[in-house]
């Protein structure tokens, strides 16, 4: 069964946020973030945009690979600055 990580990226006035998750189906996923109240909650209310995506054989690998994406703060920041444009990315 194949699994995908992704990371998310959403502007504010403030910051550039990103959010890490792991699904079965990204485009099911991207649109739970972005339309309804099955999406996390910390993603409720904005509108999000696919940065990066990652294909896995399995959930637990998948799983895994979240868990250290979510700490690679350098890569988040990468994709941040990516998404808005900015030098040096």
């Amino acid at each position: 069964m194949t699994a995908y990580v992704y990371v998310l990226g959403c502007p504010t006035p403030t910051r550039y946020l990103t959010y890490v998750g792991w699904t079965l189906d990204l485009d099911r996923r991207l649109a739970e973030h972005n339309g309804s109240s099955i999406g996390a909650r910390s993603t409720r209310g904005r509108v999000w945009v696919m940065l990066y995506a990652e294909q896995w054989p399995s959930r637990n690998e998948a799983m895994s690979r979240e868990w250290h994406l979510k700490r690679d703060r350098q890569l988040r920041r990468r994709l941040a600055l990516t998404a808005q444009g900015q030098p040096g990315a």
